[in-house]
């Protein structure tokens, strides 16, 4: 008998589903709450909701003081001193933090380096590999004074040349290894060819905060939306004064990249909210970027020429993180195969790995007690 009552209440389910799929109120429902062309949020997220603290680390040198932001978050056991790539802040990392905070004991400190984030230094002009390499060492003094704990440097494109010149150079004397994320010396010299053709291409303003979070994910930059979300706060600034503001003529307008079901609109109406998205540009507060990384281009060759060969020589186990195989260099390809390093490529991310991907990129050199034991001397 219970079984009988069972079947016709299954059956009665089955009927009112059924009933609901061939009624049209059922696919208005999908319409509406599952079409590909839903907006996305872009609205910012805080520093504090992915670390604990944010300081300001002053460091004398003969021009003075200079203040370093740092956020940091756990107390106990290794340091992952974190170093972001160029144009790029410590709230890059935010989302990694997050995720490597929740599966290891270890202490995170992500650092703004010289002339970006909410770093203030007397010389900001000053970006050579030695004297951004100074820096850590001089942050990790005065956080750790002269029994610093086993720190792992991990950095992503300038920032992982950065960390390289650092380790060589025994700034970081308690260093227990080295993660490099994208950065590669015969690619990134390639690259640098078509820098700037690359940067011209960026718009030089934007309507809001929000508009420069939309620009990141549409355009690809950061395929992220959440880390976006984080992290393009610390890429771009409030302009001051509009008589100092860059020129509009770049400048990247609210739903500049129109969402999918708006892709029939005709061409004559999307230049005309071209046009008048500028001119409420013009009225309003924009944001620009932070770091003008075109006229940085100086230091380009010093942060990655010898590179390789500087990787391969630290005394300490290495691990290269890689978007793309296609990446490696012929010195590189040389030391894997002779086991001076780990590798691993974590396919379907842009540059940004760490943004893209935070939890592959915590797993591959982590386990749940700490720093895998095949690092690679």
């Amino acid at each position: 008998m219970g079984n009988m009552e069972s079947n016709h209440s299954l059956e009665a389910e089955i009927v009112c589903i059924l009933y609901i799929m061939i009624s049209p109120h059922f696919y208005l429902y999908l319409y509406f709450f599952y079409r590909p062309g839903r907006k996305k949020d872009f609205t910012p997220l805080l520093w504090s909701q992915y670390f604990e603290t944010m300081e300001d680390v002053e460091v004398e040198n003969e021009n003075g003081k200079d203040i370093f932001r740092i956020y940091c978050s756990g107390s106990l056991g290794p340091v992952l001193l974190l170093l972001h790539g160029g144009g790029h802040s410590a709230l890059s990392w935010a989302v990694f933090t997050s995720v490597i905070s929740n599966m290891i004991t270890c202490r995170v400190v992500a650092m703004d380096l010289r002339a970006h984030g909410d770093t203030k230094v007397k010389n900001p002009e000053d970006l050579s590999a030695d004297t951004m390499a100074k820096d850590v060492g001089k942050v990790v003094e005065v956080l750790y004074g002269e029994n610093p704990p086993p720190i792992l440097i991990i950095g992503h494109s300038m920032g992982g040349a950065i960390a390289v010149h650092t380790a060589t150079a025994n700034y970081v004397p308690s260093l227990l290894g080295l993660c490099v994320i994208d950065v590669v010396e015969g690619t990134a010299m390639d690259a640098l060819n078509s820098m700037q053709n690359f940067l011209r291409s960026r718009p030089k303003t934007f309507k809001s905060l929000e508009n420069a979070i939309e620009w990141s994910v549409k355009s690809g930059q950061i395929r992220n939306i959440e880390s976006a979300r984080v992290s393009m706060g610390g890429q771009v600034k409030k302009c001051e004064e509009s008589s100092s503001s860059p020129s509009l003529s770049n400048s990247a307008g609210e739903g500049i990249i129109e969402e999918e079901e708006d892709e029939d609109v005709e061409e004559e109406s999307s230049k005309k909210k071209m046009r008048e998205d500028d001119q409420e540009v013009k009225k309003e507060s924009v944001f620009t970027w932070r770091v003008e990384l075109s006229k940085t281009e100086k230091y380009w060759d010093g942060w990655f020429r010898g590179l390789s060969a500087l990787f391969l020589s630290c005394p300490v186990p290495k691990l290269l993180l890689l978007a793309g195989v296609d990446r490696l260099d012929k010195d590189l390809t040389i030391g894997q195969m002779q086991g001076k390093f780990q590798m691993q490529v974590l396919p379907q991310c842009g540059h940004a790995v760490h943004e893209d991907a935070p939890e592959k990129v915590s797993h591959s050199f982590y386990t749940k007690n700490g720093v895998k034991s095949n690092f690679c001397y």
